[in-house]
């Protein structure tokens, strides 16, 4: 039986902090889905359909990494697929509250459903989207915390702006 799991969030850009978490998961899962989070509340710079593209580029199209969008309760979505393991990143302390909570409810809503904590590698775990937009917003030297295509897709998105 292949193993999969779900990591989620909202990747706006995916960053080398999640690339890293990406494929150490995949040393014990089959396949990995990474869902993109449609939070309408939310301005993201990038529309869903460019940070999927842009996941995957990172991840050279990787054929164990689905790539999908979600609006909702990150359960339901994850039950609809079968898939019965969520991971989530903690790079603070500070991340822990929210994510145990999370966890506990997701364990309510689904019982069997089971939340992997993962923390990042020691020379990702400063690295944040927001972080990255934000120097990027100011032409600042991004190149080491993003994927070569998520620099140039930054660039033209704030040359734009």
């Amino acid at each position: 039986m292949p193993k999969v799991a779900l990591y989620a969030g909202s990747f706006d850009p995916i960053t080398n902090g999640h690339t890293d978490l990406i494929k150490r998961s995949l040393g014990f899962v089959d396949t990995l889905v990474v869902a993109v989070a449609v939070n309408l509340q939310k301005q993201s710079l990038f529309t869903v359909e460019e940070r999927e593209a842009l996941i995957r580029a990172s991840l050279d199209d990787d054929p164990r990494v689905v790539v999908r969008s979600f609006q909702g309760l990150l359960v339901e979505f994850a039950l609809s697929l079968d898939v019965p393991v969520l991971i989530r990143g903690l790079r603070a302390v500070s991340d822990y509250e929210y994510e145990y909570q999370m966890a506990l409810m997701n364990r309510h809503l689904a019982p069997a459903m089971e939340t992997v904590f993962m923390v990042p590698s020691l020379d990702t775990t400063y690295i944040s989207s927001s972080m990255v937009r934000e120097v990027a917003r100011f032409g600042g030297d991004i190149r080491s915390l993003v994927h070569p295509v998520v620099a140039e897709a930054l660039q033209r998105k704030f040359a734009e702006g």
